[in-house]
């Protein structure tokens, strides 16, 4: 048996400073996600003209606030998820065929205009365009680091690696409550939409000392240039070899030329002598996003992707980032926001803590821990608003979200690169977020208006009946994938000759 001790050194010489560069440059996309997300919650009040302030510095061209009921709010919160829904469906094409790196770079771009149009608003309609152009660019990261992560991470440590996407998604929603908490008042809510500028600039800066993500290059026929950035990212004392080889095409440069030689002339004579297509024998090609799910092949896949990113949304975990403050300002008028700062550090802590779990324990075993905590706690969350039991509603939150962080946080982007081969990574992260960006739209867009119509806190009820129906479906239909080494093993098929 493997100590603590030697598992934590066996990590460690996994990891250079160069990994560690590029890990932090990428996943400032998903700290964007989790900003744009949460930057409106606590300002909300003043930026609506809810809260009046006489502001000594206000602009001559630019209003203090921009009058919105809670419908119009809505709007602009769930047009975020638009722009992400459309950044999720062009950034997984785009990124088979152009590669992780080129297409983060294109749409990091959109983390910088969209931010200008949000703090410069004048109106509902500016501000709107803003917030969905920034979602464009959530989208596109959402889909696209998670395989880059995957793909440069230590065979080893995916889950662990695989867990920092939703890892910096909490750390963007901590910074979003922290400037909110200070800078809420006057015209000092549009620092807190612009800073998402300047956090795009310093990314796509960080972006020009980025690699390209091997597996990719070793699949676009340029094995050797591959083995050249893993080395670059592994360090020179590390053996490559069995990384090599699992690679589509990762064979030695030096016998490529020949075996793809004889392999040409084997599929010649099978057309010649049977009715086998040559396609049938050589390296698959790329799956596209409408073939993915009627393909025999994956769309089991797509179903488990597709239930688990879903369960993440709409088990309500997004009710608290996006409107936490305004719900707990019905049970703590002054500490409302203060409390959801709390709220967000303890997620964020949690999911770092949590990492390694899903390594340890399994995707499946922390996915169903996850969903069944959230269930109770959304039954516990309701009675306590319906009755006003202020102590339980905040243990209520705060489990809440730590389940969340358990396993619904990171697990589904670790599951939609490990239950389909590399040929449809692309095509399934597409689909996944896709249904993940309708799920959060609807919960942004009606969330206010379920809780008004239902009467304040009834909607958990609902969220826990959810709960119940995704925890039923996980455990029936989604495998373990903790310790397969590809798609075939984890689905039981026989191993595939690419």
């Amino acid at each position: 048996m493997v100590s603590t001790g030697d598992e934590r050194r066996s990590w460690l010489r996994d990891i250079n400073v160069y990994l560690v560069y590029l890990l932090l440059v990428t996943t400032m996309g998903p700290l964007q996600f989790g900003f744009h997300l949460a930057e409106l919650n606590t300002p909300q009040a003043v930026i609506t003209c809810e809260k009046k302030s006489v502001s000594t510095t206000s602009s001559p061209t630019l209003p203090q606030c921009i009058p919105m009921n809670p419908t119009l709010f809505g709007l602009v919160q769930s047009i975020f998820t638009l722009g992400g829904l459309i950044g999720a469906l062009l950034a997984g094409p785009a990124a088979m065929k152009y590669g992780r790196l080129n297409t983060m770079r294109s749409t990091t771009t959109f983390f910088v205009i969209g931010p200008v149009f949000e703090a410069l608003a004048p109106s509902v309609a500016v501000m709107t365009v803003g917030r969905l152009l920034s979602g464009l660019g959530a989208g596109a990261a959402i889909v696209v680091v998670p395989i880059y992560i995957s793909e440069t991470a230590p065979p080893r440590e995916k889950g662990m690696f695989g867990a920092l996407t939703q890892v910096m998604v909490n750390l963007g929603i901590i910074i979003a409550q922290l400037l909110g908490l200070f800078l809420s008042k006057n015209q000092l809510w549009r620092v807190i939409l612009g800073v998402g500028g300047g956090i795009g600039l310093l990314q796509l800066g960080g972006l020009i000392g980025a690699v390209e993500s091997p597996k990719w290059m070793a699949d676009h026929r340029d094995p050797q240039k591959a083995r050249k950035i893993l080395v670059q990212i592994r360090g020179h004392k590390v053996d490559i070899s069995d990384e090599v080889e699992s690679w589509p095409g990762g064979e030695d440069a030096d016998d490529r030329e020949a075996e793809e030689e004889a392999l040409l002339q084997n599929e010649r004579a099978q057309s010649r002598n049977s009715s086998v297509s040559p396609d049938s024998t050589s390296k698959k090609t790329q799956i596209s996003f409408f073939d993915v799910i009627w393909h025999p092949e994956y769309n089991r896949a797509i179903v488990a992707v597709v239930a688990v990113m879903l369960a993440q949304q709409l088990c309500g975990i997004n009710s608290i980032v996006m409107y936490g403050v305004s719900i707990l300002s019905t049970l703590f008028e002054a500490q409302a926001a203060l409390l959801s700062l709390f709220i967000s550090l303890l997620n964020f802590v949690v999911t770092l803590l949590c990492a390694p779990l899903a390594d340890k324990w399994g995707r499946k075993v922390c996915l169903l821990i996850s969903i069944a905590g959230m269930g109770i706690n959304s039954v516990l969350l309701a009675v306590s608003i319906l009755y006003k039991v202020n102590v339980l509603s905040v243990i209520a939150v705060l489990l809440f979200v730590a389940s969340f962080a358990i396993g619904l946080g990171p697990v589904p982007f670790i599951l939609s690169t490990e239950l389909v081969g590399p040929e449809a990574v692309g095509a399934t992260q597409s689909w996944a977020l896709a249904v993940n960006w309708i799920a959060t739209f609807i919960v942004a867009q009606f969330f206010p208006t379920l809780n008004e119509k239902l009467g304040t806190g009834k909607v958990y009820f609902l969220f826990a009946g959810l709960a119940a129906l995704f925890f039923a479906f996980v455990a029936w239909w989604v495998p373990e994938t903790k310790g397969k080494k590809d798609a075939d093993e984890v689905w039981g098929r026989d191993r595939r000759a690419d």
